[in-house]
C-alpha cells in the first residue's frame, strides 16, 4: 500500500509507503516517511494515527508512545491529532556518517496497548546541502626544484564533502598563474580530486615562492566552496657563478701600513642559494709569492689585510688575482684583477741624544750656565730629515746651537727653589716631512737649596692681654716662625732680645722656648705696678750664614679687681668711728660731711659708688652716690635724738665687687652758732681745732711718709716714668665726677694715693672751712669754702688767711 500526502501547514511532500501484514494475532505494519534533513522542531511529519487506521480518541487511553533511539527522541506523536512531527533536528550526516551509504532511514517502533499493537516506522532522511567542502589542512607546501620540466605532475590533497550526491565535491578551480594550472581527476567512488601540472621553467633568482589558491565547488543549489593555500618553494640549483663588483682593483696604499689593516674587501655575489652561494676567496697561480706573503687572503669574506712590513724602498707595486669560486655540486667561479701601489711616506722618526746633563744644581746658579748638551738626528732625506728642537716656552732655560746637530741647554733666568723645586724638561724634536714626525726625551733638573730666605713671623707685631695674678709658667702665646728653606736652613732657633727696665732684664720676666716659640711668664704680674712690657724675639735659622727676623711684643696686663676701695676721707683711726658735731640749727641742703674713697684698680674696677649702709633717721639725711656728699633734706626739729649715727658704704665697680664702709657719729649742738660767730673776721681759737689737728698732723706725716717710700719704689722699678711735679697732678680715678662736684680743688685724689684730711666748720656767716695738704709742702694747707647750695660766695681772702695761720699754727702745737 502507498500513501501519498501533502501536509499544508509546511508546505511539504511527504511519500507515505504502507505495508500491512499480520502475524499470530497481532497486526503489525511498515510505514514509511520520507524528509528532508535539518527540518525545523515541530514540523509535521505526516498524521501516523490515519495512515495507521487508528481512532485519534483511543490513543490517549491505549498510551501510544514511540522508542527512543540512541538516548535521543527525533520524532514524537500528538496524542490528541495523531500527527507525527519533529521533536529535534535531525542531520542526516551526523545519523549517517558513513559516505558509502547513498540513502539514511531512521526506524522506530510505535507501540499501542488494549490490545498491544507495534508499528515499524521508516524515516527516510533526504540529504540537503548544507555543508561546503573543506580541505583537511589550509595549507599545501610543495618543494619543486627549479631544474623540474615543464608537464610534471603533483598530486594535491582533496577536498571532503559531508554530503553527497549531487551535494558533494563536483570540481576544482586554481587561481591565476603563468607557471602552474590544474587537471581534476574522478576517482573510483565518484570522488573528484586534483593535480598540479607545471606548465612554465621555474627560476628561483627570479622568484622563490609561488602563491597558489585551490578552490573546491560542490554541486548544490546553491552551490558552496572551500579553499586550500598552495605554496611552491622553488628549490636552488647551482646554475649561476660568483661574480666581483669590478674586473679590476687599484688600490693605494702607504708604507708601513699598520700589520693586520686592512687593503681592501673584495665582495663577491652567487645569486644561487644554499650552499651554491657560498663562496670560498683563493690567489690565482698568477699572483706571486712576494704579493701572497706580504698581503693575506680571508678565504670566507674576501678581506686582503696587510701581513708583512711594506717599505716602498723594496717594493712598490703588487699585481695579484683573485678567484672566487662557491660550493655548488657542480662549482662555478670568477675572477679579478688587483693592483697595490705603494706610496712613500715620511716614516722615520728625528731622533735626540743626551750628551750631556748635570743635576742637581744649586737654585743660586749662574745666568747662561750650561747644564746639558743635547745632538738631534734623522734618518730621512731631504725635508723629511731636517729636524727642529725646542722646549717649553715657560721654562727658565734655553737652547743654543753649537755645531751642527748640537745644542746646549742653559739658564736664561734666576732660579729659586722655594718656588720650583724641581724642573721637567722635555726636548721636543721635529722634522719637516708631511705630516711631520717628532720625538721627545724629558729630563729632571733637581735644585739644591741654598739659605736665601730670612725666617718670616705671620705677624710683625704681637699684641698679648695678660690678666694680672697669673701662675708663674703660664703660656703666654706661641710664635712661630716659618722659613720655605731645606734642611738646616729651615731649623729655627727663638729667643729674646734682651732689655733692661729697672735693671731687670726680659729674661728674668719671661721664657721662650727655644724650638717651638712657645712665650712664657716667668713671675706673677700686677697691675697696679706693671701695667706693660714691650720688648723683640728673634727668630734664627741654622743657615751658613744664619738668617734672623724679629717680632715686637707688646704684652698688655689687664686688671683684675683686686684692691678694695680705701677710705681716706673722713679720716680715722683703724676701727675708730668718726664722730661730728652739727648745729641743730643747720637748714635744709648744709653740707654735713663729705667721704671720699679710693681704689688703686683700673679705671673700670676704681669707679666708687656710695650708700647708707645704716642711717638713724633716714628722713634727716641724703648722700649722693657719686661725690659721696651727704647733706640734710631737712632742719632739725626738737623730736630728733641729739646723736645720728650714718654707716656709709663705698662700694667698686669690679665683678665681684669690693667694699669699705666708715661710721659717722653725728651729735648736735646748740651753741655753735654762737661760738663760731666771729670765726670769718678773727683767727680761729685753738680749742676749736686742737682735736681735729692732732689727727690732721698725725695722718698728714703717714701719708707723707708712704708717699715717700712709693716714690722711691716707682723710680727703681720704673725709672723711664717722669717724677710727679710739685705741684698737684691732674687725677686720673677721680672720686667725684666733675658734673657733681660742688668742691674745685679739694676733693681730688691722685695715683700716688694721697691722703686727703679734711674738717668742716661752719662760720658765723653760714661758710664751710675745708683745708686740705698740699703734696710736699710741709704743714702747708689750702682752705676752700663751700656754699650751703649752688651760687653761694667764696669766703674771703682774710679769712682764709687766718685760718692757714692758725691750722699752722694749732699743727705746731699738736
Amino acid at each position: 500500500m502507498e500513501a501519498h500526502c501533502v501536509l499544508q501547514p509546511w508546505k511539504r511532500y511527504v511519500s507515505v509507503f504502507i505495508l500491512l501484514f499480520a502475524t499470530m494475532n497481532t497486526l503489525s505494519a511498515v510505514t514509511h516517511y520520507s524528509i528532508p534533513e535539518e527540518m525545523e522542531e515541530g514540523s509535521v511529519v505526516a498524521n501516523l494515527a490515519a495512515d495507521l487506521g487508528l481512532d485519534v480518541k483511543t490513543l490517549s487511553r491505549r498510551k501510544m508512545r514511540l522508542d527512543i533511539i540512541a538516548n535521543k527522541k527525533y520524532l514524537d506523536v500528538n496524542k490528541e491529532t495523531g500527527e507525527l512531527y519533529i521533536v529535534e533536528k535531525i542531520d542526516r550526516e551526523y545519523l549517517c556518517a558513513s559516505k558509502t551509504a547513498t540513502t539514511c532511514f531512521l526506524k522506530l517502533d510505535a507501540t499501542i496497548e488494549n490490545p498491544i499493537r507495534i508499528f515499524n516506522i521508516e524515516l527516510e532522511i533526504m540529504d540537503i546541502n548544507d555543508n561546503a567542502p573543506n580541505f583537511r589542512r589550509d595549507s599545501i607546501h610543495l618543494d619543486i626544484s627549479e631544474s623540474t620540466p615543464t608537464g610534471e605532475r603533483f598530486s594535491l590533497n582533496n577536498a571532503v564533502d559531508s554530503d553527497v550526491g549531487t551535494n558533494s565535491v563536483k570540481t576544482y578551480y586554481l587561481s591565476e598563474s603563468e607557471h602552474f594550472n590544474i587537471e581534476v581527476q574522478t576517482g573510483r567512488d565518484g570522488s573528484k580530486f586534483a593535480d598540479l601540472i607545471l606548465k612554465k621553467t621555474l627560476d628561483r633568482e627570479e622568484q622563490a615562492v609561488h602563491n597558489l589558491i585551490l578552490t573546491a565547488v560542490d554541486g548544490g543549489v546553491p552551490a558552496r566552496s572551500g579553499t586550500a593555500n598552495i605554496i611552491v618553494r622553488v628549490l636552488d640549483t647551482n646554475d649561476n657563478a660568483p661574480q666581483f663588483e669590478k674586473d679590476n682593483y687599484n688600490i693605494n696604499i702607504m708604507e708601513n701600513y699598520p700589520f693586520g689593516s686592512l687593503v681592501v674587501n673584495l665582495n663577491a655575489t652567487d645569486i644561487d642559494d644554499g650552499t651554491n652561494s657560498d663562496i670560498v676567496y683563493s690567489f690565482s697561480l698568477y699572483t706571486s709569492e712576494k704579493a701572497q706573503g706580504t698581503f693575506s687572503l680571508n678565504p670566507t669574506n674576501g678581506e686582503i689585510r696587510v701581513k708583512e712590513m711594506i717599505n716602498y724602498e723594496d717594493f712598490r707595486i703588487y699585481d695579484m688575482e683573485v678567484i672566487a669560486t662557491d660550493k655548488g655540486t657542480n662549482s662555478l667561479s670568477g675572477q679579478c684583477k688587483l693592483t697595490i701601489l705603494v706610496t712613500d711616506m715620511n716614516d722615520n722618526h728625528p731622533e735626540i741624544s743626551i750628551k750631556s746633563f748635570q743635576s742637581p744644581v744649586k737654585e743660586d746658579i749662574a745666568v747662561d750656565t750650561v747644564i746639558a748638551v743635547v745632538s738631534v738626528s734623522d734618518k730621512d732625506s731631504g725635508d723629511n730629515g731636517k729636524v727642529d728642537i725646542h722646549i717649553a716656552d715657560q721654562l727658565p732655560f734655553a737652547l743654543r746651537e753649537s755645531s751642527d746637530n748640537y745644542y746646549e741647554l742653559v739658564v736664561s733666568e734666576p732660579l729659586d727653589r722655594e718656588k720650583v723645586p724641581e724642573y721637567e724638561i722635555t726636548f721636543t724634536v721635529t722634522d719637516r716631512g708631511s705630516p711631520p714626525l717628532s720625538d721627545n726625551e724629558t729630563m729632571t733638573l733637581e735644585l739644591l737649596d741654598v739659605n736665601d730666605n730670612v725666617p718670616q713671623f705671620p705677624q710683625s707685631f704681637y699684641t698679648i692681654p695678660v690678666m694680672e695674678n697669673n701662675a708663674p709658667g703660664a703660656l703666654l702665646s706661641s710664635l712661630t716662625a716659618f722659613d720655605p728653606d731645606l734642611h738646616e736652613n729651615q731649623y729655627l732657633v727663638y729667643f729674646i732680645i734682651e732689655k733692661e727696665i729697672v735693671n731687670t732684664s726680659m729674661s728674668m720676666l719671661f721664657s721662650i722656648n727655644p724650638e717651638n716659640g712657645n712665650l712664657y711668664a716667668l713671675k706673677t704680674f700686677d697691675y697696679e705696678i706693671e701695667k706693660e712690657f714691650l720688648f723683640h724675639i728673634e727668630a734664627r735659622d741654622s743657615g751658613v750664614p744664619p738668617l734672623s727676623s724679629n717680632v715686637t711684643v707688646h704684652i698688655i696686663i689687664v686688671d683684675q679687681n683686686d684692691n678694695t676701695p680705701v677710705i681716706v676721707s673722713p679720716w680715722r683711726a683703724h676701727g675708730s668711728v668718726v664722730e661730728e658735731k652739727i648745729p641743730r640749727s643747720t637748714d635744709k641742703g648744709s653740707l654735713v660731711s663729705k667721704v671720699i674713697a679710693i681704689d688703686t684698680d683700673s679705671v673700670q674696677n676704681s669707679r666708687i659708688t656710695y650708700q647708707f649702709l645704716q642711717v638713724t633717721d633716714a628722713t634727716l639725711f641724703s648722700l649722693d652716690q657719686y661725690n659721696g656728699e651727704i647733706r640734710t633734706m631737712r632742719m632739725f626739729s626738737y623730736r630728733d635724738p641729739r646723736h645720728q649715727r650714718l654707716v656709709v658704704i663705698a662700694k667698686d665697680n669690679g665683678d665681684p665687687a669690693l667694699s669699705a664702709t666708715v661710721t659717722i657719729k653725728l651729735s648736735t649742738v646748740e651753741t655753735a652758732v654762737k661760738a663760731y660767730s666771729d670765726m670769718t673776721e678773727v683767727p680761729l681759737e685753738y680749742d676749736i681745732f686742737s682735736d681735729l689737728n692732732l689727727y690732721l698732723v698725725i695722718g698728714l706725716g703717714s701719708v707723707s711718709f708712704l708717699l715717700l717710700i712709693t716714690i722711691l719704689v716707682t723710680c727703681v722699678l720704673k725709672c723711664q716714668k717722669p717724677i710727679p711735679s710739685k705741684a698737684a697732678p691732674a687725677s686720673r680715678n677721680s672720686v667725684i665726677s666733675e658734673r657733681n662736684s660742688t668742691i674745685a680743688d679739694s676733693t681730688l685724689v691722685s695715683n700716688d694715693a694721697y691722703w686727703y684730711s679734711l674738717f668742716l666748720a661752719e662760720t658765723r656767716k653760714g661758710k664751710l672751712v675745708v683745708r686740705q695738704p698740699v703734696p710736699k709742702a710741709g704743714s702747708r694747707y689750702i682752705v676752700s669754702s663751700l656754699p650751703r647750695s649752688t651760687g653761694l660766695t667764696e669766703t674771703s681772702d682774710s679769712a682764709a688767711s687766718t685760718l692757714q695761720g692758725s691750722t699752722t699754727t694749732g699743727s705746731s702745737s699738736s
